[in-house]
């Protein structure tokens, strides 16, 4: 039913013309002319601090560019990516839409995103990527093309209650290194003080993959090798089985995955693995509850950490040439310094510019007020690409994964067993 489903969609397309058509008219040197250009943003449709950002960093955008117009759409980051399609098919198509990492290939191979190479002109896109972090440009790339421009992204850090550390008779000032460690701080956690003791966002389908990745990275494993499926595999599959060992001991919490964040925030739970994204809006919940605090992600012994990405990308839909340059300029300006600034002083992510960190103009005031954020930045060294599926059936061939993962941490079968067969289902789903 789903395939039947997604290959009616690239028909629907293919008969609106609406596939990409490979070379484009030459956008001009400047916007000049009055234009209005589309933006599908899912931070906008967000409760936290995100949407006030969003609207912040589009007003200073016209301020600076009187000629351009952006017509927000606000779309739930869990529907934006079935907007964008249908909205496609109705023929109206945005300008610019923020878009998660695991659509990246379908995007640039279905979708007809403009990859900037054949947009822009090459010296002035140099210009413009010259100081921002190489492996953040690299996660929007589809064959050595940028199709997807960096845009609010993060890593999975250890968010962790010192509170119910000292009540466990842990360290607080010494937080989980290793998995060793996390296992544990969190069975201590529970025996001692009756909370829940660790659980991270891997286990979808809001929070995607990106936590399970790189959890698995972080052992040496993929969850795919070109188009052959390898989470049940070797690395892979032994990292999922350490999460069952802890569910096993009662060091990881058996919640539903949906709660976990509000759980944490609550002040019920010692350690939660998840996006800086939500640092804001934790910061908040704590405050006057418990004495938050963040490190990096845990090892798996010696191993260095693989954290991968969260968060979106901008992609470019303009056909039309003037659109195409107002549509760059916005890219342009979400990842300045200026807007960086806000971006991450305000959300929680990364900055893909790391020469503002420090510097009194830009972000170095206000880590100076919040230190705690410097664990997600030591992790950037490390940023490993979040693995997108290909084929028009990616979608179900990664919730496929995702549903093998959660049978295997918190079934009552033999995890590798539970992974196998997912991997066998969604193998025939492979392009």
């Amino acid at each position: 039913m789903l395939r039947r489903t997604t290959l009616k969609f690239t028909a629907a397309l293919a008969a609106a013309s609406l596939l990409p058509s490979g070379a484009f008219a030459e956008m001009p040197a400047s916007a000049d002319k009055p234009v209005t250009i589309s933006f599908y943003n899912y931070n906008l449709a967000s409760a936290s601090a995100g949407a006030d950002a969003t609207k912040e960093l589009i007003a200073g955008f016209e301020k600076k560019f009187p000629n351009i117009k952006v017509e927000t759409v606000a779309v739930p980051s869990n529907e934006i990516m079935s907007r964008v399609q249908a909205d496609i098919v109705a023929g109206k198509q945005p300008d610019v839409a923020q878009l998660v990492f695991r659509d990246l290939i379908y995007i640039a191979s279905d979708l007809g995103a403009n990859a900037l190479e054949d947009m822009v002109d090459a010296n002035e896109l140099k210009d413009q990527i010259t100081g921002m972090i190489p492996q953040g440009l690299e996660l929007g790339k589809v064959d050595g093309k940028t199709y997807g421009l960096a845009y609010t992204f993060s890593t999975p850090i250890l968010f962790y209650n010192a509170d119910l550390f000292k009540q466990a008779g842990l360290d607080p000032d010494k937080p989980p290194r290793t998995w060793d460690d996390v296992a544990a701080a969190g069975k201590a956690i529970k025996e001692k003080t009756g909370k829940n003791g660790f659980f991270p966002g891997a286990y979808g389908p809001t929070d995607g993959t990106f936590v399970y990745q790189s959890i698995v990275m972080s052992n040496g494993g993929k969850v795919r090798d070109g188009n052959t499926l390898t989470f049940a595999d070797g690395d892979s599959a032994d990292a999922v089985k350490m999460l069952r060992g802890m569910v096993d001991s009662g060091a990881h919490a058996k919640i539903d995955p949906a709660s976990a964040s509000d759980t944490f925030a609550a002040g019920n739970m010692g350690m939660f693995l998840y996006t800086s994204a939500l640092l804001s809006s934790v910061k908040k919940s704590a405050q006057g509850k418990f004495d938050l605090r963040l490190a990096p992600m845990p090892s798996f012994g010696d191993k260095p950490t693989a954290p991968t990405n969260s968060g979106s990308a901008l992609f470019v839909f303009s056909k039309d040439p003037d659109k195409q340059r107002a549509s760059y300029e916005l890219l342009k300006y979400l990842t300045s310094k200026e807007a960086y600034t806000i971006i991450t002083s305000k959300i929680g992510y990364l900055p893909l510019r790391l020469d503002i960190v420090d510097d009194p103009n830009y972000l170095g005031p206000w880590l100076k007020e919040n230190p705690m954020f410097r664990a997600n930045i030591k992790q950037l060294d490390r940023l490993t690409a979040n693995i997108a599926f290909p084929g028009p059936n990616y979608r179900q061939v990664e919730k496929m994964m995702m549903d093998g993962v959660r049978e295997a941490v918190f079934g009552n079968g033999d995890p590798i067993e539970a992974l196998k067969g997912a991997q066998e289902q969604g193998q025939d789903l492979m392009p």
